[in-house]
């Protein structure tokens, strides 16, 4: 049995990795952190954990976290994980940051992205991107992971397959994708009101979203060469749940059967990614409350384009339980324990 301390414990990420972490047989929650709630017991926050959670939220002091866990869990807004981890700390526990701090290789891009300053460039290069399927051996080797963004995660997996093996043609990629209000977070802003959000739909971010040159690293790094692409995301009136619709233009011996092998061979043994049969698209209903992610893709002959889509739980596969799965692996566990969660439906 390994202890958990969760810094963020009562944002939307926070409260799905509670969720989790209650069911998994190996670990013990021994810190809700929360910098807006301390002193308040957990369930007040979140009155759905009555009678299961009794504890007080407590602040995100992580130097007095780190002597009492295993595992701090960091699901906070970017630059508090990296303002506040240290030599001394990596030493005693290991980390999964839900935020970017870590995610993107060049600080500079970081910065020019985020507009904030990194504080501790230092542990940039010794984090791992914990998309699991893709670097899940260095992930085991870890103490300190990257979990990816929620766009991020659909878009790279939507795509990866067809981009490592030559499929399309890179330069022609561009990804649309949807999301659940949820992804925006628990803070109130105007934007995400109910009466602003229910019976709308918007594009935002539109060339500036933070997720473009995180899918861009992670699609270079399987292309082998750098990559630049189109990334717009739109707010749809949901709760949960993320859309990625790709386009690009098909490499010249690419055919229907290459590129099913190719999903096949890169997911065929892949517990969390389903590959739909023939000419089901995927739909967030079908992934919603689980940590699946959902591809397919549709062959245009008439303009010799493929279209591959994809659909996932963002607060699950796209934050908390991509941050458990990252756990086991660092710690040894049944990549799956905890997070066999059959989707929610209707």
């Amino acid at each position: 049995m390994i202890k958990a301390g969760i810094i963020g414990a009562t944002g939307y990420a926070g409260g799905e990795l509670v969720r989790l972490l209650l069911n998994h047989k190996e670990v013990e929650i021994k810190w809700y952190g929360s910098r807006s709630y301390i002193d308040k017991k957990y369930y007040e926050v979140y009155q759905n954990m009555f009678k299961l959670v009794d504890d007080k939220c407590m602040d995100d002091n992580m130097e007095a976290l780190a002597d009492e866990v295993d595992v701090i869990f960091t699901a906070t807004p970017q630059g508090l994980c990296a303002s506040l981890v240290k030599e001394e700390i990596l030493s005693k526990v290991k980390i999964v940051d839900l935020s970017a701090d870590f995610r993107l290789k060049d600080v500079k891009v970081y910065e020019e992205w985020y507009k904030i300053r990194h504080k501790s460039p230092e542990f940039i290069e010794e984090a791992v991107y914990g998309l699991c399927e893709l670097n899940r051996e260095d992930v085991k080797k870890a103490r300190l992971v990257a979990n990816p963004g929620c766009y991020t995660t659909c878009s790279i997996l939507t795509c990866y397959p067809l981009v490592k093996e030559g499929l399309i043609r890179p330069e022609t990629l561009i990804i649309d994708a949807k999301s659940g209000t949820s992804g925006a977070g628990r803070g109130a802003k105007i934007d995400n009101l109910y009466c602003e959000v229910n019976e709308n739909i918007k594009a935002y971010g539109v060339t500036t979203h933070r997720h473009t040159p995180e899918i861009e690293e992670q699609l270079g790094y399987a292309a082998g060469r750098e990559f630049c692409l189109n990334f717009t995301p739109h707010l749809v009136p949901m709760n949960r749940g993320i859309l990625v619709t790709a386009y690009a233009s098909l490499a010249q011996d690419a055919d229907e059967d290459a590129i099913r092998a190719a999903y096949e061979k890169y997911y065929g043994s892949e517990y969390f990614i389903r590959v739909l049969d023939k000419d089901v698209c995927p739909q967030t209903k079908w992934v919603e409350g689980s940590n699946f992610v959902d591809v397919n893709f549709k062959i245009d002959k008439r303009t010799n384009r493929v279209i591959m889509m994809g659909a996932i739980d963002n607060l699950v596969k796209g934050a908390a339980g991509q941050a458990v799965q990252n756990m086991n692996l660092m710690f040894g566990f049944e990549e799956t324990e905890g997070l066999k969660l059959v989707p929610m439906f209707p």
